[in-house]
């Protein structure tokens, strides 16, 4: 497996990289990330090598970021040949009066959100547009019409969700399939060796419903690149984890206890494979259940460079088995009701097997993430 090698989306005959491009690095805005010519460098290379999968997001580095890859693509000529893949939800209203309709999931906004997004692109569609985060107000069926609608319209060919309940996204592919509404091609979760918790129920979830998940921070944030190390004075290493520990978004909080102990046992199997442990790491979660696609992001030339190997090996299954049992998580109610041991009570101790392959879709050459091989 590598770069150039394409699986369908889901369900869709959409046809993506394993590794797509994370494009939030590209920017200073934020106090760290690349500037342009650094991230063009980053963008060309990722292109050399067959990569089609690009990511970004109206608000990364305040629109710069969606900026700079339009920029990028118009220049290299490769509009058609590229997946362009974009997120709405934050707020992006200016003045010196907070605007409430400038964010969320509303009709409004997404139409506000999608003109901006294609302005800055400097395109006429957008190849997978994806709801950023659960606002926990509008309807689904709000969210799928305006979908439908944008796709209708030409200026969205794919949809998809990040980062939402479960139910939310269960609720809105039925909505679809019943309605004849665009459906949910893409799930984009984090997921990671120390942040598994998708596999509750969003694993199953997408591979029952038809959709790709997308991973973002399949490297937690560079924890698991062992560029950090935890010491008496502190944790050294520099980079984004550093710079936002005391941020107070979750998804930055990565160093713990629970999280040092995972990355120990994969600083051991990287070295028993001899690969770094980025590689390591990101081959784990491309193997994983349900995975379509890892976004993998690199504010240097050279970090873009040994990830873009993460695919041409495989673990050995004893390895693999012992990152999983490092990392697992711990068990939560009402989930252990779902485990071999209570199950068991179920089917009176017999042995059940689970459904034959293809039972619930066909299976498909050259597939990858839900419902396809």
């Amino acid at each position: 497996m590598s770069v150039d090698h394409y699986y369908t989306l889901g369900r869709s005959g959409l046809r993506v990289s394993r590794l797509a491009l994370g494009t939030m690095t590209f920017g200073t805005e934020w106090g760290w990330g690349s500037e342009e010519k650094a991230a063009r460098a980053i963008f060309d290379r990722y292109l050399d090598a067959g990569g089609n999968f690009l990511d970004t997001a109206d608000a990364y580095t305040g629109g710069t970021s969606e900026t700079l890859l339009g920029k990028f693509v118009r220049e290299a000529g490769v509009r058609d040949r590229v997946v362009l893949t974009t997120k709405f939800t934050f707020n992006g209203g200016q003045g010196t009066r907070p605007d409430p309709n400038a964010g969320g999931n509303h009709r409004k906004n997404i139409m506000r959100a999608v003109e901006g997004s294609l302005k800055r692109l400097g395109t006429d569609y957008i190849d997978l547009y994806l709801m950023h985060a659960w606002d926990r107000i509008t309807p689904p069926e709000e969210v799928m019409r305006s979908f439908d609608d944008l796709v209708r319209a030409g200026k969205v060919r794919y949809v998809g969700f990040s980062d939402v309940p479960a139910w939310y996204a269960a609720r809105a592919q039925t909505l679809a399939e019943l309605r004849g509404w665009e459906p949910l091609a893409a799930l984009q979760l984090e997921y990671s060796l120390v942040e598994r918790n998708i596999e509750r129920e969003f694993t199953t979830l997408a591979q029952q419903l038809g959709m790709g998940i997308m991973v973002w921070s399949p490297l937690a944030s560079g924890l698991l690149s062992g560029k950090y190390r935890p010491g008496k004075g502190g944790v050294g290493g520099e980079g984004r984890l550093q710079q936002l520990k005391d941020n107070a978004n979750p998804a930055f909080q990565k160093f713990t206890e629970a999280n040092w102990r995972i990355v120990g046992a994969l600083q051991e199997v990287s070295a028993q494979v001899g690969r770094s442990m980025a590689q390591v790491a990101l081959n784990w979660a491309a193997h994983r259940p349900g995975i379509a696609s890892l976004i993998v992001g690199a504010s240097k030339l050279e970090q873009l460079e040994d990830n873009l190997k993460a695919l041409d090996f495989r673990l050995p299954a004893e390895l693999a088995a012992r990152l999983e049992e490092a990392s697992r998580p711990q068990r939560q109610f009402p989930y252990f009701f779902f485990e071999p041991e209570l199950q068991g009570m179920i089917s009176g101790g017999a042995t059940i097997g689970d459904k034959p392959d293809g039972y619930y879709t066909p299976v498909r050459v050259s597939g990858a993430g839900a419902g396809v091989q």
